[in-house]
């Protein structure tokens, strides 16, 4: 069978995910979840119990958790190299050491606006406070991914990997946020529109908002999450 990648809206990081399958080339299924509805339910904890997307169904129908965990698992399949470099490179150091960052302290940084947000607490002094603290560590996590960034084109060469595709699905959160202008930081702006500007990021959004776009054709169809957990769920 096709491996099954269930990704969240909306906004969810894993429409990063999605463009790299795409990237990728090899044949895939996609499942969508609602984040605000459907991944709280008690049914979705059999796939994944802390109640998070992504989830990756394998070819052996075993649910695989964790944005990096998934990215190791495609990184394994990727024998052409397209969305990643050969183990033990200084671009595949490189590649695994930005992912690592985007996946802690750069995507961390927005949990207190996240609570801020979606907290049913009505003291406004909380939120505040959340609110605060959340911008002031997305800026500064900002300003070091800026400094991080170098003069090619995507994060680790001439061409879009792993990495840009962990960091674009989070990326766009600055903007729904209201924490700052994206032109705050240019090099990190021009590389986001770089890779927004991708066929394949540009039909992992339009997934993501419900459409029907073309892709690459290694899109082999979308199964109801009930269909999901009924079959592969522990």
């Amino acid at each position: 069978m096709e491996p099954i990648l269930l990704y969240g809206f909306p906004l969810g990081s894993s429409m990063g995910l999605v463009a790299a399958l795409e990237w990728l080339g090899q044949p895939y299924r996609l499942s969508r979840v609602d984040m605000l509805g459907e991944m709280r339910e008690p049914s979705y904890a059999r796939l994944n119990a802390r109640h998070e997307t992504p989830v990756i169904i394998t070819e052996e129908g075993r649910p695989l958790t964790e944005t990096m965990a998934i990215a190791a698992w495609l990184e394994a399949r990727d024998i052409e190299r397209r969305i990643s470099f050969a183990p033990g490179s200084p671009e595949a150091d490189r590649m695994h050491q930005i992912m690592a960052f985007v996946n802690t302290g750069f995507t961390g940084a927005f949990s207190p606006l996240w609570v801020a947000l979606e907290t049913e607490d009505p003291d406004p002094e909380l939120k505040a406070r959340l609110r605060k603290f959340g911008q002031e560590r997305v800026i500064e996590r900002h300003d070091k991914l800026e400094a991080m960034i170098g003069d090619a084109p995507f994060l680790v060469g001439d061409r879009p990997t792993l990495a840009d595709g962990v960091l674009i699905g989070v990326a766009r959160w600055l903007e729904f946020h209201e924490v700052a202008e994206p032109d705050r930081w240019p090099r990190l702006e021009a590389l986001r529109r770089r890779i927004e500007a991708d066929p394949a990021v540009r039909f992992a959004t339009a997934i993501e908002n419900g459409e029907t776009p073309v892709g690459s054709g290694a899109l082999r169809g979308q199964l109801p999450l009930a269909e999901v957990i009924e079959k592969f769920g522990v």
